[in-house]
């Protein structure tokens, strides 16, 4: 990304939404999004923008392929946030363009002299660190009411709150049932975003506090060991499977379903649903105790899920009370065990075994070799 915006001469362009809020606090610019008034589709195409909005007048620039959008309003034509009939004609004005968008915050633009254009006051809640709705338009579309969660989930350390009028705009969205119009691919893409920003917390606690939650996820409510391994990592499915840690394992893999979440998120949640409270006791496991565990968490073929499973365990055990072990002792002993019985070889079996007597003579082997490191973390 060049460090100037470059603009084209013939054009009326505004640089809007995130990059110039997120300029303004001092954070990193990611992407850059433009607007431009006065102009029409042909002249973008004549030009050599290539159009990629489907529901949206959206071009990509020829060299640096960031995206202009015809300034545009929107009317409401039915349920969802994709119910609106999109008005891009040259007389759209930015004030009018900046009134569809959701927060203050992100209805702030720059010209071409870097003079800033804030028709809604956008510049005193960045001030004020508030999230605050432009119009009462934000009620059209449910999906706001996920944006704003995902907002506090990113700037809540940075002290921002929502808005009070804001609060009850939702509140009575929530009420009304309208998250019920989102499709689960959306929730959870949102749900992402969130889990990838400082606090995810954040998010699902302004849900929960919305009553949010009963349409979305009824079966969560204590995020507070998410909070707490957010501390430690930014790995967005480790911090989803915190979010199931005393769910059952069924239920876990019921919301996941339901969520559409990738297999990726679903798989390690359930595998943090089942196994976690066990991998904490392992003091009082035996050897057949350990070797279902594994048989259980199919640890022996899935060894890179096993091991995220390990590892989300030991950050969990970190974040959480004290245990009669450390969570790097655990996963030690556990990495130990773990590595015993795949480094059984069917190259020490006996001669002439077949059917089920392999599988018994391998299970023999591995159990031997558990007692083995047992006692010797025992005597050490």
């Amino acid at each position: 990304m060049t460090n100037q915006p470059e603009r084209d001469d013939s054009l009326e362009t505004y640089l809007v939404g995130g990059a110039v809020r997120d300029r303004l606090l001092d954070l990193v610019v990611v992407e850059r999004d433009w607007v431009v008034v006065g102009a029409t589709a042909e002249q973008l195409t004549q030009l050599g923008y290539r159009s990629v909005g489907k529901d949206f007048p959206v071009f990509l620039h020829p060299r640096t392929q960031e995206e202009y959008a015809l300034a545009r309003t929107e009317r409401k034509s039915g349920q969802g946030h994709r119910g609106f009939i999109c008005d891009a004609n040259e007389a759209v004005t930015l004030e009018q363009d900046l009134a569809r968008r959701d927060l203050t915050i992100n209805a702030i633009a720059e010209d071409s002299d870097g003079n800033l254009i804030d028709p809604y006051g956008g510049l005193d809640d960045l001030q004020a660190r508030l999230l605050r709705h432009v119009s009462a338009a934000f009620a059209e579309d449910p999906l706001r009411i996920l944006r704003v969660a995902r907002f506090m989930a990113r700037f809540a350390h940075l002290g921002f709150q929502v808005a009070t009028e804001t609060m009850a705009l939702m509140q009575d969205m929530v009420d009304h049932g309208d998250l019920r119009e989102l499709t689960p691919e959306r929730v959870f893409m949102e749900c992402e975003k969130a889990l990838k920003a400082p606090t995810p917390g954040a998010f699902f606690e302004l849900l929960q506090t919305l009553g949010a939650h009963r349409d979305l996820w009824p079966e969560l409510s204590d995020f507070s060991h998410l909070a707490r391994l957010s501390e430690i990592t930014d790995r967005p499915e480790y911090r989803y499977a915190a979010l199931f840690l005393n769910i059952p394992a069924d239920v876990t893999k019921a919301r996941s379903k339901a969520l559409k979440a990738p297999n990726r998120y679903t798989e390690l949640a359930v595998q943090v649903s089942q196994g976690y409270a066990t991998w904490l006791t392992l003091a009082n496991l035996n050897a057949e105790d350990i070797l279902g565990f594994f048989t259980q968490l199919d640890a022996f073929r899935r060894h890179e899920r096993f091991n995220q499973f390990m590892a989300v365990s030991a950050l969990l055990a970190t974040s959480g009370e004290a245990q009669p072990l450390t969570s790097k002792t655990l996963l030690a002993r556990w990495q130990q065990l773990h590595q015993a019985c795949t480094s059984v070889s069917a190259s020490e079996l006996p001669d002439g075994l077949q059917g089920p007597a392999i599988s018994q003579a391998m299970r023999a082997l591995q159990l031997t070799r558990i007692k083995t490191v047992l006692a010797e973390l025992i005597n050490h």
